[in-house]
């Protein structure tokens, strides 16, 4: 007796190759839109600082940071840790971006801006903990300085946000910049030096701090 053995048609083959291709393209249109919602994210970053800086100086005249008298006089429900070698009041917000210690004038940065109602997050500033400082849309630390992180860069203030994979980072230097991470007002590292300019080019698999003048 001959058995009969029945294979795919044709047919069938294309039907099911075709609901492949409609799977990956919908697993990389997904993909897509989440890293095209992170670097909106990663960019409001960029585009909210400088609003929390004028906002502040149009109130009270000060340096969110720098301001010498924000806990009691201004905001009563502040918590503030005392500054260690640095001078309030002098035009500076002293610090580098991405200190954690709360008597860090640019960390004190981010309890003025919320105290003032600029930005949300906690006032109480006794530790980092306390603190919750802010991240970004990838979990890397946010942070401001007033002397270039990044050789070439000009300005008078510099946001740096740490953390951020190669094609996020390129996406993100070509809306707020030019895409090039050693030219314009954005530039970015892979190993960050303070010593150095920005790379050459974004390298695939790398993760980059992006850092904005301003």
């Amino acid at each position: 007796m001959r058995s009969k053995h029945s294979g795919f048609t044709l047919v069938e083959i294309a039907i099911v190759l075709i609901i492949i291709g409609l799977l990956l393209g919908g697993v990389l249109k997904g993909q897509e839109l989440i890293n095209s919602a992170k670097v909106k994210n990663l960019a409001q970053d960029f585009r909210q600082v400088p609003l929390f800086i004028y906002g502040y100086q149009d109130k009270f005249k000060r340096l969110p940071g720098d301001d010498p008298s924000p806990d009691g006089s201004r905001f009563a429900a502040y918590r503030l840790a005392t500054r260690s070698g640095q001078t309030p009041g002098n035009g500076i917000i002293e610090g580098p971006w991405n200190s954690t210690d709360v008597s860090s004038e640019n960390v004190l940065f981010w309890q003025h801006v919320r105290g003032a109602g600029l930005a949300v997050g906690s006032t109480d500033f006794t530790s980092a903990a306390t603190a919750n400082l802010p991240a970004n849309a990838e979990g890397g630390p946010v942070g401001l300085q007033m002397t270039p992180p990044i050789i070439g860069l000009g300005g008078n203030y510099y946001l740096c946000s740490a953390g951020i994979n190669n094609r996020l980072a390129q996406q993100l230097d070509t809306a707020l910049d030019d895409g090039f991470p050693d030219k314009g007002t954005v530039r970015a590292q892979a190993a960050w030096n303070t010593g150095a300019g920005g790379d050459a080019s974004y390298a695939d698999g790398a993760s980059y701090t992006v850092c904005m003048a301003f």
